[in-house]
Formats: C-alpha cells, structure tokens, sequence
C-alpha cells in the first residue's frame, strides 16, 4: 500500500494556506525536522533548485507549524515578473496592513505584526531576493514571535538565517520491490502513476525499471511527477529509453500550475536564466567532467574567456547555493562538486549551443598532462600522506582519464595524453583496475601518433603497455612491447625506461639462457643506481623477488623482498612497502613458517588500509588464505580466497583471477570436492598453461579419488570453461554432478601431465633415469646452468623439494615421450 498523507488544517485555521491537491508522500523525517527547526530558530530558508519540492515541504511544514500558532500560518507567493517594490505590499494585502502616507509600509508591517505569534510563508524568492531580505531583516528586528519560513533557490543572506537545503528524495537502495516501495522516489512515482494510469502496480516484474528511472531523474518530484503521467500513454522501460531527451519527454505537467513548473525544460530554463553570465559559463562548463571536481580543476579548466581564475570560487559558491551544484563529499581532502544528471543534460545543450567544448576538452586533457609532471616528480620521493592524496585523487578521476583518452583519440592528439599516461605509470600499474582497457588505450593512441613522436614517450609508453600485458597474461604480447620499447628508449636516451623494459623482459623471456633474466635484472639495478632512482631500484628487486620465489629460489627471494622494504621504507613509500612485505610473507610460506608468513601478509593489510591498491590487496589476501589453508582453518581461507576472487575478476586481472582459481582448486581438494577441484584446475590452467600452478597436488588425489578417466574428462570439461564460468564455479556452493562429466575413449592420452613443458618434461624424464645436471646438459647439449633453471622450474611447479620426487612422478604418470 502506497504510504501517504493530507495536512489536516482546514479553512477554519487562522491563515491562508491553501488545501493540498493531492497525497503527500515522503519526507517525513524532513517535515519532523524542519518543525524542531522552526520551533528553534525565527528564520528557515528552504534552498534547492527548480523542481525539488521546496514549496510543497514548506506548505506541509507550515500546516504542522500553524496548529500551535494562535495567529496561524500566512503564504505570501511571489510569481514570476513580480516586481521588487511588490514585495512589501503585497504581504501587506495579504496580512490586511493598510499603508499610511509618508510612513514606509515595510515599518508599518513590522509594527503591526510585533505582537502576534505567527508563521509568515514567504514563496520563490529568488527574483525578488534583496527585497525579500529587507523585509524578513526588518520583521526579525521588531517581531520576536513572528517566524519566517522562506523558499529561494539561494538563500536570502539576513542575520540569524538558517538555509536549509532540499535534498532529492531518496532513491531506491536497490531494484529490489521491497527497497523501491520503501524508497520515498519510488512511493512518489507508484502515487502518481496509480493516479494517472489507473491499475498501475508497482510489482516484481517492474520493480527494477522502476528504479533506474528514479534514479534515472535524480530523485526529482517534478521529473517523477511528469515521468509518472507518462504512464496514460507509454511502459515504463519505454520512458527509460526516452530518457535521453528527457526534455522533450517530460513536457506535458499541470496546465495550471506557473508555467515556469509545467515542464522539466521550463523549470531548469528558469533556474538558467536567473543566473550571471559568468555562472552560466561555469556551470556549462562544469559539464565536461565525469566524476566531480575540485575548485582547482574548475580554476584549471573552466576559467578563460570571461571567466577569470580567481573569481570561480564565487562564482562556484553562487551555483551551489542556488542548488545547481552539488557539495559532495570530498576528493583527496578537497571539497567536491558534481551536477545533478538533469542538469548536467540541460547545461551540455548550452555548451554546445555556445561552441565552447573543443577549447574546453583540450583543457580537460591538458589538466591531466599536468597531474603526469605532477606524479612524475611525487615518485622521486615524498611523504606517504601527500603520496596517498594523489594516489586517491587519481582514484576518483578514472572516469575524466577516460574522458581526456577517448578525446585524444577522436580527435587525432595522442601525443600530450601519452606523455600523461607513461608518467602516471606507477599509480596505474599499482591501482590495478582496468589494465585491459588501458592497453586498448595505449595501443589506439600510438597507432594514430605522429611519426615525429619522441622516441622515449614512445618507448615508454610501449613499455607501460607490456607490463598491463604481463598483468594480464598476455607473456607474449608483453615481450613484443618490451623488445621494442627497450630499443627506442635507449635511442631516445631515457634510462629509466629502458631499465623497466628490462624488467619487463626478465619476466616474458622464459627460453632464453638461465642468466638472462639475471643480467637484465642486475642491468635494470645499475641503470635506477646510476639514475638516482630509488623506487626504479626497489621495482627492479621486487621482480627478482617474484620470479625467485616462482623458481624456488627462497633465500634470494627473501635478499631481494628485504632489500624492496628498505629502500622503500626510506622513501615513505607504502604501496612498495607492501609489495617488499607481501614477498617476505611468500618466502616464509615457502620456507614453512606460517607464523612469520601471516605476520608479514597482516602487515602488508594494515599499510593498504584506506587505499585501493587492487592487486596488492589480492595478493596479501590470497596470501593470508594460502596460510588459513596450510594451517587447517578452511573456513577463513574460503573467505579470503573469495574476496581476493571477486577484487581480481572486477579489475580485470586476468592472470591474478586465474592464480586465485588454482587456489580455490586445492581448497576444494581439502574440503573433499574433488569434481570441483579438478574443473578448476583445468580453468586455471586454460588461463596460464605455462604457469607453475602446482596443480599436481589437486591431480594426484583426484586421481586416487576419482580414477583416471574421470580426471581426464573433467580436465577436458574444465578447460572448456569460459572465465566467467570458472568463476561462478569457484565462488558458488554446488558443483556439476557427475552426469555432466564427457565421454572419454583414451584417457590416458587426456590426463593432463601438470604444467609442465615439453623440455622439462624430458629432463623429468631424464631425471627418473638418475642423470645429474651434468649427464643431462651433455645429452640435450645445453648448459648446465640451463639445466639448473629448468630443474628449479620443474620442483616449483610439482610443488617437490628433491630430485626423487621428480623421479617418482615420472614413473606414476608415464608417457610413451618420457
């Protein structure tokens, strides 16, 4: 039942507030609080722009007021055109003061209300604002139990005044039928929807279109008033799809009602044409950001050509008080300012008509330009918090990045943005969201870039694309861009990016020479010294730490982790601090020490708290799950697991989501699903085939469990999994039955032989005939150190410590090729 209600004052009070024309709805903690509010202070403006339902709420609160009030509540209504010097007579007629000759009539209002005990409505100030005041100054002077309760788009500027700003109503929680009825939006629209399209239900089938349109419309009564009479001709999923000329759309109202409220346009018109020039200008320009801003964006961008810089904050503070601008919340410890999306469409219109918006945009970009120089210095060292402020600012700008990136491209300016992007590097790579379309981005924008583009952007951009690729899985891809980024760094003599290609390629180049790796690690090392590049330094020891510990090279994983910790320690740097901690913690795991691996992992927590490092925060949580799990206590290791899950899949990280899979996989093993276990295993693997996953250890009891066959059928269904699938799977409490497991012919030509290569599958093979390094090098004819690396690889991904566990596994899973 729709919750709604009358005032029920009646012609017999003392006043003239008219009768409600139909149902109240909502607002109900707003009416309770403004009538403490009024019974509190002598004067209460009710600020906000057209269509928000300032007059409505004051006639509502005044018929609470007027019970209590021996003289009642009078309405004095200012129409459109009235002229100032109307002001005073006309409360005048309404409260019957007659004038006297050579006396101001304002003095004689005042006298003659210093005795009464009243609420005197004054309605849409806005065109006679300064009259307004003069008159609620000069009553507040001489009237102590007379209280003012005013509505103006701002607020009137009088001593003692409250400005009180209405708010949207509240819109549905979510598209749930119980949120939208509770929602005070979506009882408005059911109230006037039933009224104008009798059998209108608001149900189970609607509930969700119900409330997108209410959120749609901003929480707006006026937009859902009309939206609801939409409703004699049009559905409501019609009406959202229309909604993108909602101008047009919300254009038939109340023939009665002041022609400034009978349609969306006319009311937003209205409130456009009371404004200065100059904030007209800002507020048209205030349209090309995404994601709200701060005062010094809008000095940055919005000023020039009549607008000067130093002048925006007035202008700024003038359209948040006339409820055109929205005050909301703040951004990197600055206040923030956004637009309703009915305004911001109305206010996009204007700036198209004026032919501002390349100038505009072009400003857009080059603001981003100048956070790039910005970060380019902040990386050089400063202290965390002024780091963490830039970190979030950036955080909450994503959407303007795209903005200024897709800009660029339509328009053939890639060059500025580039440089942009390959100076935030670090906190792109670090924030860890959208590396996919990043990529997409970068790759777009060098493919229009001029041939005269400098070699070291274009290196460097080159090579911020193939460490997305490598966050992405794409080994391959990553090394194509690495390759050539490192050739056009060095040619434009940019060393630090050389030196992060470096690193890039020790990552993707897993066939060449043992020490390949090794020495473009230590070169990439000299190169940050020799710079003076610290945090270079510690993001050159960080991947030594990872592809260590992947080769199950503990100690000097541990060197490397500890010597990222201090150098990143000494800059106050915290998001490198985790990655020196998350790797301490994965060297003790390794080790044994789950005390010491939890402690660091815990560490790593406390230093993120507060800040969105998405793919730090993954790791140290499925690293915190990985010790719940080797401690027995499975029921925490699924809930870190989960999150860390659910974190990877939002960003994107491919090659994070699949490790996050595998894990997932040897929980299932411990919880006895071994059908689970073994679908996602093979979905890990189809992800990263030449991963070290070691997923052994989720085949070898799946196989004494289930048998050979079905290992193979399920491996076999599990890589024809999509990643969303996979996914799901993970995450959910069931698992496919066992009808669901495919035919299989010859199934020990299906079982998966772990991750291993070809090559180490053959110096396995070699191993089980008991050749040392040696015996092996002079049989495949390669180096003894390229046997080591090998040996190393093939221990990590079998998750074995000894070459007689190789040996073992050789002889349990033969091949005819071993």
């Amino acid at each position: 039942m729709i919750q709604t209600s009358y005032a029920t004052h009646s012609m017999t009070h003392v006043g003239n507030l008219p009768l409600e024309p139909n149902a109240f709805v909502g607002r109900e903690p707003d009416v309770a609080e403004l009538v403490q509010l009024m019974m509190a202070t002598r004067v209460v403006t009710l600020c906000g722009m057209g269509g928000i339902g300032k007059s409505r709420l004051a006639l509502r609160v005044a018929a609470e007021l007027a019970r209590d009030l021996p003289e009642g509540a009078w309405l004095v209504d200012f129409p459109e055109g009235t002229p100032p010097d109307e002001v005073v007579r006309r409360t005048a007629a309404i409260l019957r003061v007659e004038g006297e000759p050579k006396r101001s009539l304002r003095d004689t209002v005042a006298e003659v209300l210093a005795g009464r005990k009243m609420l005197l409505l004054l309605d849409n100030c806005e065109t006679v604002v300064d009259e307004c005041a003069r008159l609620v100054r000069r009553l507040t002077e001489a009237c102590p139990e007379v209280r003012v309760l005013a509505t103006s788009r701002e607020p009137l500027r009088v001593p003692g005044e409250t400005v009180w700003r209405v708010p949207p109503l509240m819109l549905p929680g979510s598209a749930e039928l119980a949120a939208v009825r509770d929602s005070e939006a979506g009882r408005l629209f059911w109230a006037r929807a039933a009224a104008a399209a009798p059998g209108f239900a608001l149900t189970e089938a609607n509930a969700a279109v119900v409330a997108r349109l209410c959120r749609d419309l901003d929480g707006l009564p006026l937009a859902l008033e009309l939206a609801a009479g939409m409703t004699r001709v049009l559905s409501v999923p019609q009406i959202v799809a229309r909604l993108g000329d909602r101008f047009h759309l919300l254009a038939a109202g109340d023939r009665t009602a002041p022609p400034r409220q009978r349609t969306l346009r006319a009311t937003v018109d209205w409130s456009y044409q009371l404004l200065a020039d100059p904030e007209r200008l800002l507020l048209r320009r205030a349209t090309t950001f995404r994601a709200g801003w701060t005062l010094d964006m809008a000095e940055r961008i919005c000023s020039g050509d009549g607008l000067w810089p130093h002048d925006v904050l007035v202008h700024l503070t003038a359209l948040v008080d006339k409820s055109l601008v929205v005050v909301d919340g703040e951004l990197a410890g600055e206040a923030r300012y956004r637009l309703l999306d009915t305004i911001r469409q109305y206010a996009t219109e204007q700036l198209d008509a004026a032919g501002e918006e390349p100038d505009l945009r072009r400003r857009h970009r080059d603001y981003f330009c100048h956070l790039g120089a910005d970060w380019e210095h902040a990386t050089r060292g400063v202290p965390w918090p002024e780091m963490k402020r830039r970190v979030d600012r950036l955080e909450r700008l994503q959407g303007d990045l795209r903005g200024a990136v897709e800009w660029s491209l339509a328009v053939g300016e890639p060059e500025p943005i580039l440089q942009a992007l390959v100076e935030m590097r670090w906190a792109l790579i670090g924030a860890g969201r959208y590396q996919k379309q990043m990529i997409s981005w970068l790759d777009g924008l060098l493919a229009i870039a001029s041939p005269k583009l400098s070699p070291a952007t274009h290196g460097r951009a080159l090579i911020l694309g193939a460490n997305l690729a490598v966050n992405s899985g794409d080994l391959a891809g990553a090394r194509s861009r690495a390759l050539r980024g490192v050739e056009l760094c060095r040619t434009g003599g940019h060393r630090g990016g050389e030196a992060l290609g470096l690193m890039v390629l020790a990552i993707t180049d897993q066939d060449d020479p043992i020490d390949a790796p090794e020495k473009r690690l230590d070169q990439a090392v000299t190169i940050a010294v020799e710079i003076g590049e610290r945090l270079l330094e510690a993001e050159a020891h960080g991947f030594r730490a990872f592809m260590a510990l992947g080769q199950g090279r503990i100690r000097e994983a541990q060197r490397a982790s500890e010597r990222v910790v201090a150098l990143t320690t000494e800059l106050d740097n915290h998001l490198g601090m985790v990655i020196g901690l998350t790797g301490l913690a994965q060297a003790a795991r390794k080790r044994g020490d789950l005390a010491a691996a939890r402690l660091h992992f815990t560490r790593a927590m406390e230093l993120l708290r507060g800040f969105d490092a998405r793919q730090s925060l993954i790791s140290c949580l499925a690293g915190l799950g990985t010790v719940a799990l080797e401690s027995g206590d499975l029921e925490e290791a699924r809930r870190r697991f989960d999150e860390a899950l659910r974190l990877g899949r939002d960003a994107g990280l491919r090659m994070e989501t699949a490790r996050r899979l595998a894990s997932f996989a040897l929980l299932s093993v411990r919880e006895g699903e071994l059908r689970r276990a073994v679908l996602l295993a093979a979905a890990s693997a189809a992800q990263r085939p030449s991963a070290g996953s070691r997923l052994e250890n989720v085949l070898a009891p799946a196989r004494d469990g289930l048998g050979e066959a079905t290992v193979a059928a399920l491996w076999a269904e599990g890589l024809g999994l999509t990643f969303d699938q996979a996914v799901t799977l993970a995450l959910a409490e069931s698992v496919p039955g066992p009808q669901t497991a495919r035919p299989v012919v010859q199934p020990a030509a299906l079982t998966p032989q772990s991750t291993l290569t070809a090559r180490e599958l053959e110096i396995a093979g070699l191993i089980a005939r008991g050749l040392s390094n040696r015996g092996i090098a002079d049989e495949l004819v390669i180096s003894q150190a390229t046997v080591a690396r090998h040996v190393a690889n093939i221990l990590a991904k079998l998750g074995f410590t000894s070459r007689t566990q190789v040996a073992t596994w050789v002889v349990e899973h033969a091949r005819p090729d071993v």
